[in-house]
Protein backbone atom coordinates (compact mmCIF):
# COMPACT_ATOMS: atom_id res chain seq x y z
CA UNK A 1 0.00 0.00 0.00
CA UNK A 2 1.89 3.57 -1.34
CA UNK A 3 0.45 7.14 -0.91
CA UNK A 4 2.19 10.12 -2.42
CA UNK A 5 1.57 13.34 -0.57
CA UNK A 6 1.88 16.29 -1.88
CA UNK A 7 3.14 19.41 0.40
CA UNK A 8 1.08 22.37 0.52
CA UNK A 9 1.62 25.16 -2.24
CA UNK A 10 2.32 27.58 0.50
CA UNK A 11 5.07 25.61 1.59
CA UNK A 12 7.07 25.03 -2.16
CA UNK A 13 6.92 28.65 -2.55
CA UNK A 14 9.51 28.89 0.54
CA UNK A 15 13.31 29.65 0.55
CA UNK A 16 14.93 26.73 1.02
CA UNK A 17 16.17 26.70 4.29
CA UNK A 18 11.97 27.50 5.42
CA UNK A 19 10.95 24.88 2.47
CA UNK A 20 13.53 22.19 4.17
CA UNK A 21 12.33 23.06 8.27
CA UNK A 22 8.45 22.77 7.06
CA UNK A 23 8.76 19.47 5.37
CA UNK A 24 10.72 18.07 7.36
CA UNK A 25 8.46 19.09 10.84
CA UNK A 26 5.66 17.15 8.23
CA UNK A 27 7.05 14.14 7.96
CA UNK A 28 8.10 13.92 11.40
CA UNK A 29 4.23 14.61 12.40
CA UNK A 30 3.38 11.64 9.97
CA UNK A 31 5.85 9.53 11.62
CA UNK A 32 4.43 10.17 15.20
CA UNK A 33 0.50 9.87 13.65
CA UNK A 34 0.96 6.88 11.57
CA UNK A 35 3.26 4.86 14.14
CA UNK A 36 0.48 4.75 16.19
CA UNK A 37 -1.79 3.45 13.59
CA UNK A 38 1.05 0.53 13.07
CA UNK A 39 4.78 1.18 13.94
CA UNK A 40 5.57 -0.80 10.35
CA UNK A 41 4.36 2.22 8.10
CA UNK A 42 7.49 3.69 6.03
CA UNK A 43 7.33 7.80 5.61
CA UNK A 44 9.97 8.73 3.57
CA UNK A 45 10.50 12.79 2.20
CA UNK A 46 12.69 14.04 -0.78
CA UNK A 47 12.31 17.59 -2.30
CA UNK A 48 8.91 16.89 -3.98
CA UNK A 49 6.95 15.41 -1.19
CA UNK A 50 6.58 12.36 1.04
CA UNK A 51 5.61 8.76 0.39
CA UNK A 52 3.75 6.48 3.22
CA UNK A 53 4.56 3.31 2.80
CA UNK A 54 2.37 0.46 4.59
CA UNK A 55 3.28 -3.14 4.21
CA UNK A 56 0.45 -5.60 2.88
CA UNK A 57 -0.62 -7.29 6.35
CA UNK A 58 -1.73 -3.77 7.41
CA UNK A 59 -3.69 -2.90 4.13
CA UNK A 60 -7.24 -3.26 6.10
CA UNK A 61 -5.92 -0.15 7.51
CA UNK A 62 -5.96 1.61 4.74
CA UNK A 63 -8.89 3.73 5.72
CA UNK A 64 -7.19 4.57 8.80
CA UNK A 65 -3.82 6.15 7.18
CA UNK A 66 -6.60 8.27 4.98
CA UNK A 67 -7.93 9.99 7.58
CA UNK A 68 -4.54 10.65 9.42
CA UNK A 69 -3.10 12.25 6.16
CA UNK A 70 -6.83 14.25 5.58
CA UNK A 71 -6.58 15.76 8.81
CA UNK A 72 -2.78 16.60 9.06
CA UNK A 73 -1.97 20.41 8.21
CA UNK A 74 0.39 21.09 5.59
CA UNK A 75 -0.88 18.30 2.98
CA UNK A 76 -2.21 19.98 -0.33
CA UNK A 77 -3.67 16.37 -1.48
CA UNK A 78 -2.00 12.58 -1.88
CA UNK A 79 -2.69 10.22 -3.62
CA UNK A 80 -3.02 6.16 -2.78
CA UNK A 81 -1.10 4.53 -5.77
CA UNK A 82 0.31 1.19 -6.76
CA UNK A 83 4.11 1.48 -7.48
CA UNK A 84 6.12 -0.23 -10.78
CA UNK A 85 9.81 0.02 -11.99
CA UNK A 86 9.40 2.08 -15.22
CA UNK A 87 9.43 0.14 -18.20
CA UNK A 88 9.24 1.04 -22.27
CA UNK A 89 5.76 1.91 -23.25
CA UNK A 90 4.24 -0.56 -23.68
CA UNK A 91 5.29 -1.83 -19.81
CA UNK A 92 3.51 1.35 -18.52
CA UNK A 93 0.59 0.32 -20.49
CA UNK A 94 0.18 -3.28 -19.34
CA UNK A 95 0.58 -1.97 -15.54
CA UNK A 96 -2.11 0.85 -15.98
CA UNK A 97 -4.42 -1.95 -17.54
CA UNK A 98 -3.90 -4.67 -14.55
CA UNK A 99 -5.07 -1.23 -12.17
CA UNK A 100 -7.64 0.03 -14.35
CA UNK A 101 -8.79 -2.01 -16.84
CA UNK A 102 -11.96 -3.33 -15.19
CA UNK A 103 -13.23 0.50 -13.53
CA UNK A 104 -13.24 1.92 -17.10
CA UNK A 105 -16.37 -0.41 -18.80
CA UNK A 106 -19.14 1.64 -20.49
CA UNK A 107 -17.02 5.52 -19.38
CA UNK A 108 -15.23 7.63 -21.06
CA UNK A 109 -12.14 8.45 -20.34
CA UNK A 110 -8.55 10.43 -20.76
CA UNK A 111 -4.78 9.54 -19.44
CA UNK A 112 -2.84 11.98 -18.04
CA UNK A 113 0.76 12.32 -17.35
CA UNK A 114 3.02 14.08 -15.26
CA UNK A 115 6.94 13.46 -15.29
CA UNK A 116 9.70 14.00 -14.01
CA UNK A 117 13.66 13.01 -14.78
CA UNK A 118 15.26 12.19 -18.01
CA UNK A 119 13.70 10.03 -20.45
CA UNK A 120 13.76 9.25 -24.04
CA UNK A 121 9.76 9.80 -24.37
CA UNK A 122 7.58 12.94 -23.83
CA UNK A 123 4.41 12.93 -21.26
CA UNK A 124 2.17 12.87 -24.63
CA UNK A 125 3.78 9.99 -25.96
CA UNK A 126 2.39 7.95 -22.59
CA UNK A 127 -0.65 9.34 -22.83
CA UNK A 128 -1.01 8.10 -26.52
CA UNK A 129 -0.07 5.05 -26.23
CA UNK A 130 -1.80 3.49 -22.91
CA UNK A 131 -4.37 5.97 -23.86
CA UNK A 132 -4.73 4.27 -27.46
CA UNK A 133 -4.24 0.46 -25.54
CA UNK A 134 -7.20 0.98 -23.08
CA UNK A 135 -9.60 2.43 -25.49
CA UNK A 136 -8.85 -1.08 -27.97
CA UNK A 137 -8.53 -3.49 -25.26
CA UNK A 138 -10.96 -2.01 -22.45
CA UNK A 139 -14.54 -1.76 -22.31
CA UNK A 140 -14.70 1.89 -22.26
CA UNK A 141 -16.97 3.99 -23.75
CA UNK A 142 -14.27 6.10 -25.32
CA UNK A 143 -11.46 8.75 -25.20
CA UNK A 144 -12.84 12.15 -24.33
CA UNK A 145 -10.42 15.15 -23.45
CA UNK A 146 -12.69 17.41 -21.92
CA UNK A 147 -14.88 16.35 -18.90
CA UNK A 148 -14.45 13.10 -19.03
CA UNK A 149 -15.84 10.34 -16.64
CA UNK A 150 -12.59 9.32 -15.46
CA UNK A 151 -9.24 10.76 -15.81
CA UNK A 152 -6.39 7.84 -15.66
CA UNK A 153 -3.59 9.65 -14.12
CA UNK A 154 0.29 8.60 -14.11
CA UNK A 155 3.26 9.87 -12.61
CA UNK A 156 6.26 8.55 -14.12
CA UNK A 157 9.07 9.83 -11.59
CA UNK A 158 12.67 9.10 -12.78
CA UNK A 159 12.74 5.46 -12.49
CA UNK A 160 9.26 4.90 -11.31
CA UNK A 161 6.15 4.45 -12.45
CA UNK A 162 2.59 5.80 -10.09
CA UNK A 163 -0.32 4.32 -11.39
CA UNK A 164 -2.63 7.00 -8.92
CA UNK A 165 -5.70 5.09 -7.92
CA UNK A 166 -7.43 7.44 -5.67
CA UNK A 167 -6.36 11.56 -5.07
CA UNK A 168 -8.14 12.79 -1.85
CA UNK A 169 -7.89 16.80 -0.89
CA UNK A 170 -5.67 17.25 2.25
CA UNK A 171 -6.65 20.11 4.65
CA UNK A 172 -3.73 22.27 4.02
CA UNK A 173 -1.83 24.94 5.76
CA UNK A 174 1.53 24.64 7.18
CA UNK A 175 2.86 21.39 9.71
CA UNK A 176 1.76 21.54 12.89
CA UNK A 177 4.72 23.04 14.88
CA UNK A 178 6.16 25.36 12.41
CA UNK A 179 4.93 28.30 14.05
CA UNK A 180 5.25 29.95 17.49
CA UNK A 181 2.47 28.64 20.27
CA UNK A 182 -0.64 30.29 21.18
CA UNK A 183 -3.22 30.12 24.13
CA UNK A 184 -6.69 29.98 22.45
CA UNK A 185 -9.88 31.13 25.05
CA UNK A 186 -12.74 28.06 24.32
CA UNK A 187 -15.99 28.43 25.47
CA UNK A 188 -16.78 24.94 23.48
CA UNK A 189 -19.53 26.93 20.90
CA UNK A 190 -18.66 26.81 17.04
CA UNK A 191 -17.11 30.44 17.31
CA UNK A 192 -14.06 29.90 19.57
CA UNK A 193 -13.84 26.23 18.41
CA UNK A 194 -13.48 27.07 14.58
CA UNK A 195 -11.20 30.00 15.69
CA UNK A 196 -8.93 27.16 17.54
CA UNK A 197 -8.85 24.97 14.10
CA UNK A 198 -8.08 27.56 12.01
CA UNK A 199 -4.83 28.79 13.66
CA UNK A 200 -3.77 24.56 13.91
CA UNK A 201 -3.68 24.51 10.48
CA UNK A 202 -1.80 27.46 10.01
CA UNK A 203 0.90 24.93 11.63
CA UNK A 204 0.14 26.79 15.39
CA UNK A 205 0.79 24.29 18.30
CA UNK A 206 -2.56 26.20 20.02
CA UNK A 207 -3.17 25.36 23.71
CA UNK A 208 -6.78 25.95 25.37
CA UNK A 209 -7.78 28.29 28.18
CA UNK A 210 -11.68 27.87 29.49
CA UNK A 211 -12.90 30.70 31.85
CA UNK A 212 -15.56 28.46 33.74
CA UNK A 213 -18.42 30.51 34.78
CA UNK A 214 -19.90 27.54 37.31
CA UNK A 215 -21.07 24.79 35.48
CA UNK A 216 -19.37 21.52 35.96
CA UNK A 217 -21.43 19.76 32.97
CA UNK A 218 -19.95 23.06 30.64
CA UNK A 219 -16.57 22.25 31.46
CA UNK A 220 -16.92 18.89 30.57
CA UNK A 221 -18.36 19.51 27.15
CA UNK A 222 -15.76 22.22 26.49
CA UNK A 223 -13.21 19.31 27.61
CA UNK A 224 -14.60 16.88 25.30
CA UNK A 225 -14.82 19.40 22.16
CA UNK A 226 -11.01 20.94 22.72
CA UNK A 227 -10.06 17.00 23.25
CA UNK A 228 -11.87 16.08 20.21
CA UNK A 229 -10.12 18.94 18.02
CA UNK A 230 -6.62 18.11 19.50
CA UNK A 231 -7.10 14.39 18.70
CA UNK A 232 -8.27 14.67 15.11
CA UNK A 233 -6.29 17.80 13.85
CA UNK A 234 -3.19 18.16 16.31
CA UNK A 235 -2.60 15.36 17.79
CA UNK A 236 1.25 14.76 16.76
CA UNK A 237 1.55 17.92 19.34
CA UNK A 238 0.68 17.88 22.88
CA UNK A 239 -0.91 20.93 24.05
CA UNK A 240 -2.65 22.15 27.25
CA UNK A 241 -6.00 22.78 28.89
CA UNK A 242 -6.23 25.34 31.60
CA UNK A 243 -9.41 25.39 33.29
CA UNK A 244 -10.39 28.99 35.35
CA UNK A 245 -12.74 29.16 38.25
CA UNK A 246 -15.44 32.42 37.06
CA UNK A 247 -17.96 32.16 38.93
CA UNK A 248 -16.63 34.52 41.77
CA UNK A 249 -15.23 36.49 38.80
CA UNK A 250 -19.03 36.89 37.50
CA UNK A 251 -20.51 37.43 41.08
CA UNK A 252 -17.93 40.23 41.50
CA UNK A 253 -19.06 41.76 37.71
CA UNK A 254 -22.90 41.55 38.73
CA UNK A 255 -22.54 42.83 42.51
CA UNK A 256 -20.57 45.83 41.52
CA UNK A 257 -20.86 47.02 37.79
CA UNK A 258 -23.33 48.52 35.83
CA UNK A 259 -25.51 46.77 33.73
CA UNK A 260 -24.56 48.32 30.24
CA UNK A 261 -20.69 47.44 31.36
CA UNK A 262 -20.63 44.07 32.48
CA UNK A 263 -20.06 42.07 29.50
CA UNK A 264 -16.88 44.13 28.13
CA UNK A 265 -16.09 44.23 32.00
CA UNK A 266 -16.13 40.58 31.79
CA UNK A 267 -13.94 39.96 28.78
CA UNK A 268 -11.14 42.68 30.29
CA UNK A 269 -11.06 40.28 33.33
CA UNK A 270 -10.30 37.01 30.99
CA UNK A 271 -7.87 38.51 29.16
CA UNK A 272 -6.13 40.07 32.38
CA UNK A 273 -6.13 36.07 33.21
CA UNK A 274 -5.11 35.00 29.19
CA UNK A 275 -2.21 37.36 29.91
CA UNK A 276 -1.17 36.07 32.88
CA UNK A 277 -1.38 32.30 31.34
CA UNK A 278 0.01 33.06 28.23
CA UNK A 279 2.99 35.00 29.79
CA UNK A 280 3.94 32.23 32.15
CA UNK A 281 3.35 29.68 29.13
CA UNK A 282 5.91 31.38 27.16
CA UNK A 283 3.37 32.27 24.53
CA UNK A 284 3.39 35.86 22.81
CA UNK A 285 -0.43 35.53 21.26
CA UNK A 286 -4.01 35.20 22.39
CA UNK A 287 -6.68 33.77 20.04
CA UNK A 288 -10.47 34.95 20.19
CA UNK A 289 -13.27 33.47 18.15
CA UNK A 290 -14.91 37.11 18.25
CA UNK A 291 -16.22 38.79 15.11
CA UNK A 292 -17.54 42.24 14.10
CA UNK A 293 -20.85 42.60 14.89
CA UNK A 294 -22.15 39.02 15.18
CA UNK A 295 -23.56 40.20 18.65
CA UNK A 296 -24.18 44.14 19.98
CA UNK A 297 -21.30 43.98 22.09
CA UNK A 298 -18.31 42.98 19.16
CA UNK A 299 -17.59 47.02 17.80
CA UNK A 300 -14.54 47.75 17.04
CA UNK A 301 -14.83 50.56 20.09
CA UNK A 302 -15.65 47.66 22.28
CA UNK A 303 -13.02 45.50 21.39
CA UNK A 304 -10.36 48.22 21.38
CA UNK A 305 -10.85 48.67 25.10
CA UNK A 306 -11.24 45.09 26.02
CA UNK A 307 -8.31 44.78 24.05
CA UNK A 308 -6.16 47.50 26.14
CA UNK A 309 -5.63 46.05 29.44
CA UNK A 310 -2.73 43.71 27.81
CA UNK A 311 0.14 44.32 25.52
CA UNK A 312 0.19 40.63 24.53
CA UNK A 313 -0.95 40.17 20.68
CA UNK A 314 -4.96 39.32 20.13
CA UNK A 315 -5.68 37.50 17.17
CA UNK A 316 -8.97 37.26 15.86
CA UNK A 317 -9.11 34.79 12.94
CA UNK A 318 -13.15 34.85 12.76
CA UNK A 319 -13.02 38.57 12.66
CA UNK A 320 -14.65 39.02 9.43
CA UNK A 321 -16.64 35.86 9.24
CA UNK A 322 -20.16 35.25 8.63
CA UNK A 323 -22.09 33.02 11.41
CA UNK A 324 -22.82 30.59 8.18
CA UNK A 325 -19.99 30.29 6.98
CA UNK A 326 -18.57 29.71 10.71
CA UNK A 327 -21.24 27.25 11.07
CA UNK A 328 -20.28 25.48 7.91
CA UNK A 329 -16.72 25.12 8.89
CA UNK A 330 -17.84 23.17 12.27
CA UNK A 331 -20.15 21.38 10.31
CA UNK A 332 -16.99 20.28 8.07
CA UNK A 333 -14.40 19.41 10.68
CA UNK A 334 -16.95 17.35 13.01
CA UNK A 335 -17.59 19.83 15.57
CA UNK A 336 -21.13 21.36 14.76
CA UNK A 337 -22.74 18.63 16.95
CA UNK A 338 -21.15 19.46 20.09
CA UNK A 339 -21.21 23.34 19.88
CA UNK A 340 -25.17 22.69 19.27
CA UNK A 341 -25.34 20.24 22.38
CA UNK A 342 -22.83 22.23 24.58
CA UNK A 343 -24.88 22.36 27.95
CA UNK A 344 -26.48 26.24 28.99
CA UNK A 345 -24.14 28.34 31.82
CA UNK A 346 -25.10 31.29 33.56
CA UNK A 347 -22.88 33.57 32.87
CA UNK A 348 -23.19 37.51 32.51
CA UNK A 349 -25.80 39.09 30.09
CA UNK A 350 -26.33 42.52 29.92
CA UNK A 351 -30.27 43.96 29.24
CA UNK A 352 -28.80 46.79 27.18
CA UNK A 353 -25.01 46.07 26.38
CA UNK A 354 -23.21 49.02 25.46
CA UNK A 355 -21.97 49.07 21.70
CA UNK A 356 -19.69 52.18 22.38
CA UNK A 357 -17.51 51.45 25.38
CA UNK A 358 -15.41 54.37 26.71
CA UNK A 359 -12.25 53.44 28.49
CA UNK A 360 -12.82 56.11 30.94
CA UNK A 361 -16.17 54.87 32.29
CA UNK A 362 -15.01 51.49 31.80
CA UNK A 363 -12.09 51.87 33.90
CA UNK A 364 -13.93 54.11 36.91
CA UNK A 365 -16.86 50.74 36.87
CA UNK A 366 -13.50 49.04 37.16
CA UNK A 367 -12.85 50.62 40.25
CA UNK A 368 -15.63 48.94 42.20
CA UNK A 369 -14.55 45.59 41.28
CA UNK A 370 -12.37 43.48 43.76
CA UNK A 371 -9.13 42.60 41.82
CA UNK A 372 -8.35 40.01 44.96
CA UNK A 373 -11.22 37.37 43.14
CA UNK A 374 -9.54 37.92 39.76
CA UNK A 375 -5.96 36.86 41.34
CA UNK A 376 -7.71 33.96 43.45
CA UNK A 377 -9.28 32.98 40.01
CA UNK A 378 -6.06 32.89 38.32
CA UNK A 379 -4.13 30.82 41.36
CA UNK A 380 -6.80 28.61 41.31
CA UNK A 381 -6.67 27.45 37.81
CA UNK A 382 -6.20 24.11 36.73
CA UNK A 383 -3.86 23.33 34.35
CA UNK A 384 -3.45 19.42 32.42
CA UNK A 385 -1.88 18.16 29.32
CA UNK A 386 -4.92 17.97 26.27
CA UNK A 387 -4.25 13.95 26.74
CA UNK A 388 -5.16 13.52 29.89
CA UNK A 389 -8.01 16.51 30.23
CA UNK A 390 -11.19 14.13 30.62
CA UNK A 391 -10.10 11.79 33.15
CA UNK A 392 -11.12 14.36 35.66
CA UNK A 393 -13.74 16.88 36.07
CA UNK A 394 -13.59 19.42 39.21
CA UNK A 395 -15.06 18.24 42.15
CA UNK A 396 -15.93 14.46 43.35
CA UNK A 397 -16.38 11.94 40.61
CA UNK A 398 -18.08 8.78 41.68
CA UNK A 399 -15.98 5.62 40.94
CA UNK A 400 -16.72 3.64 37.50
CA UNK A 401 -16.30 -0.17 37.35
CA UNK A 402 -14.34 -0.84 34.35
CA UNK A 403 -15.00 -4.50 32.61
CA UNK A 404 -13.06 -6.17 30.69
CA UNK A 405 -16.09 -8.60 28.81
CA UNK A 406 -19.59 -7.20 27.95
CA UNK A 407 -21.08 -10.45 29.43
CA UNK A 408 -25.10 -10.05 29.32
CA UNK A 409 -24.60 -6.13 29.52
CA UNK A 410 -26.05 -3.75 26.49
CA UNK A 411 -22.99 -2.19 25.16
CA UNK A 412 -23.15 1.83 24.72
CA UNK A 413 -21.04 3.13 21.81
CA UNK A 414 -20.54 6.98 22.33
CA UNK A 415 -18.35 7.82 19.90
CA UNK A 416 -18.81 10.51 17.41
CA UNK A 417 -20.65 9.48 14.19
CA UNK A 418 -17.67 10.10 12.21
CA UNK A 419 -15.31 7.78 14.17
CA UNK A 420 -17.98 4.76 14.89
CA UNK A 421 -19.05 4.69 11.41
CA UNK A 422 -15.03 4.51 10.39
CA UNK A 423 -14.69 2.19 12.26
CA UNK A 424 -17.57 0.46 13.76
CA UNK A 425 -17.31 -1.83 17.04
CA UNK A 426 -18.31 -5.54 16.07
CA UNK A 427 -17.88 -8.18 19.58
CA UNK A 428 -19.51 -11.15 19.26
CA UNK A 429 -22.30 -12.44 21.18
CA UNK A 430 -22.90 -8.73 22.54
CA UNK A 431 -25.43 -6.36 21.71
CA UNK A 432 -24.36 -2.80 20.53
CA UNK A 433 -26.12 0.43 20.79
CA UNK A 434 -24.45 3.55 18.98
CA UNK A 435 -26.08 6.59 21.39
CA UNK A 436 -23.73 9.73 20.82
CA UNK A 437 -22.36 11.40 24.15
CA UNK A 438 -24.13 14.04 23.22
CA UNK A 439 -27.59 12.47 23.34
CA UNK A 440 -26.07 9.82 26.03
CA UNK A 441 -27.64 12.47 29.02
CA UNK A 442 -31.17 12.74 27.28
CA UNK A 443 -31.51 9.12 26.22
CA UNK A 444 -30.36 7.30 29.06
CA UNK A 445 -33.17 7.83 31.38
CA UNK A 446 -35.28 5.99 28.81
CA UNK A 447 -33.48 2.55 28.38
CA UNK A 448 -34.25 -0.28 30.57
CA UNK A 449 -33.52 0.66 34.04
CA UNK A 450 -33.13 -3.49 34.86
CA UNK A 451 -30.86 -3.74 32.05
CA UNK A 452 -26.68 -3.38 32.90
CA UNK A 453 -24.73 -0.37 30.34
CA UNK A 454 -21.23 -0.27 29.35
CA UNK A 455 -20.72 2.92 27.49
CA UNK A 456 -17.45 2.01 25.05
CA UNK A 457 -14.67 4.84 23.32
CA UNK A 458 -11.73 4.17 21.62
CA UNK A 459 -9.27 5.55 24.65
CA UNK A 460 -11.83 4.94 27.55
CA UNK A 461 -11.91 8.63 28.49
CA UNK A 462 -15.20 10.15 27.11
CA UNK A 463 -16.72 6.63 28.55
CA UNK A 464 -15.34 6.81 31.56
CA UNK A 465 -16.18 10.76 32.15
CA UNK A 466 -19.49 10.34 30.86
CA UNK A 467 -20.52 7.13 33.16
CA UNK A 468 -19.22 9.13 36.23
CA UNK A 469 -21.72 11.56 35.25
CA UNK A 470 -24.54 9.06 35.16
CA UNK A 471 -23.69 7.82 38.30
CA UNK A 472 -23.82 11.28 39.93
CA UNK A 473 -27.39 11.68 38.39
CA UNK A 474 -28.66 8.33 40.53
CA UNK A 475 -28.16 5.75 37.40
CA UNK A 476 -26.30 2.77 39.24
CA UNK A 477 -26.81 0.60 36.00
CA UNK A 478 -23.76 1.86 34.49
CA UNK A 479 -19.84 0.79 33.80
CA UNK A 480 -17.16 1.07 31.06
CA UNK A 481 -16.19 -1.25 28.68
CA UNK A 482 -12.21 -1.92 28.00
CA UNK A 483 -12.52 -4.53 25.66
CA UNK A 484 -9.13 -6.17 24.19
CA UNK A 485 -8.83 -4.88 20.67
CA UNK A 486 -5.00 -5.01 19.67
CA UNK A 487 -6.22 -3.55 16.41
CA UNK A 488 -7.59 0.01 18.04
CA UNK A 489 -4.10 1.74 19.03
CA UNK A 490 -4.33 3.67 22.74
Amino acid sequence: MHFVVKFFPEITIKSNPVRKRMSKQLKDNLRILLHRVDDRIKILKDWEKIEVIAPDAVAHLAERIEEVLAHTPGIANFARVQQFPLGDLHDMYEKTLSVWGDKLDGKTFCVRVKRSGQHDFQSLDVEQYVGGGLNKNTGAAGVKLRNPDITVKLEVRHDKLNVVEEVHQGLGGFPLGTQDPVLSLVSGGFDSIVASYMTMKRGIRTHFLFFNLGGRQHELGVKEVAYYLWNRYGSSHRVKFVSVPFDEVVAEILTNVDDSHMGVILKRMMMRAATVIANELNMDAIVTGEAIAQVSSQTLKNLSVIDSVTDTLVLRPLIVSDKTDIIRTAREIGTEEFAANMPEYCGVISVKPTTKAKRERVEEEESHFDFTVLDRAVSNRVMQNIDQVMEEVQGEVPEVEVVGEAGDAVIIDIRHPDEEEMDPLELEDSQVKVIPFYRLNSVFGKLDPEQKYLLYCSRGVMSKLHASHLIDEGYRNVAVLRPHLPHRPE
